[in-house]
């Protein structure tokens, strides 16, 4: 793609008001280099040795239903060496390092194994990207799987031609991704909900949020339990820093079309 062609991709995800358009502009570009099938995760709950609650984060794919939900809920995903990697460093590879670890022995039996399983079904090269973050309890990665017939030669020939351009889509698809609502199933808020999180987040009390709202106090601490419980928090402070951590608050309404649930 022309230098111009690119620019404009980006702008076109720069501009996107949902996650769905953004994920679909990049991965749609990313498949025409040979990467038809692409995961995505990104949370702001990590822990020292876990990602945090799985439905806190953000899992996206374009491969079938039934190998997203071997990877993702089936937590395949952490015992791969490219998460490993995607863990403890900030950047770009290839998977060739992967196969040569595997070949030498230097892989545990888990990833071993991951490898194996991973091969069986067709998943050998790809190329890996582990966003920086600003916070350390934040992670966001991307895999982008070769399509059959791309070998890791291949696949390392296309990252040397196209690292800049491959870079600078991830980049910018996460960028947008991180800073529109969390629309998860899980921990959706209703309208009022929301409205009633954003009046306690300005610093009302419950009686004021009751007469800015035009309901009853009793009614208002319902909505705020109903936060908290979707938000799997205990108290209407977490509920505030977690809504706003995950983008559900203070948000301009999502396009119809974003409604659905990652």
């Amino acid at each position: 793609m022309p230098g111009g062609d690119v620019l404009g991709l980006l702008t076109r995800i720069a501009e996107t008001s949902s996650i769905d358009a953004a994920w679909g502009l990049a991965t749609g570009h990313l498949s025409g280099l040979g990467f038809r099938r692409i995961n995505y995760g990104f949370t702001r709950f990590r822990h020292q040795r876990t990602i945090g609650d799985p439905d806190d984060a953000l899992f996206l794919t374009t491969c079938d239903a039934d190998y997203a939900q071997r990877y993702f809920r089936g937590g395949f995903y952490c015992r791969t060496p490219a998460f490993r990697w995607a863990e403890r460093n900030t950047g770009i590879c290839t998977w060739s390092w992967v196969r040569e670890a595997y070949e030498a022995g230097r892989l545990s039996e888990a990833e071993a194994e991951a490898v194996r399983q991973n091969v069986a079904i067709g998943v050998k090269a790809g190329i890996t990207v582990s966003f920086p973050e600003a916070s350390a309890r934040a992670k966001g990665a991307m895999g982008m799987i070769a399509d059959p017939g791309l070998d890791h030669a291949a696949v390392d020939a296309i990252l040397a031609a196209r690292r800049d351009e491959i870079l600078a889509v991830a980049h910018m698809m996460h960028l947008k991704i991180i800073q529109s609502p969390h629309l998860a199933r899980a921990r959706a808020l209703s309208p009022r909900q929301r409205e009633a999180l954003e009046w306690v987040a300005d610093g009302k009390t419950t009686q004021d949020v009751a007469l800015l709202m035009g309901v009853s106090p009793a009614m208002v601490e319902k909505h705020l339990r109903l936060a908290r419980e979707a938000l799997a928090v205990e108290t209407t402070a977490q509920a505030v820093a977690k809504g706003a951590l995950l983008n559900m608050i203070f948000q301009r309404p999502p396009e119809p079309q974003a409604q659905a649930a990652h």
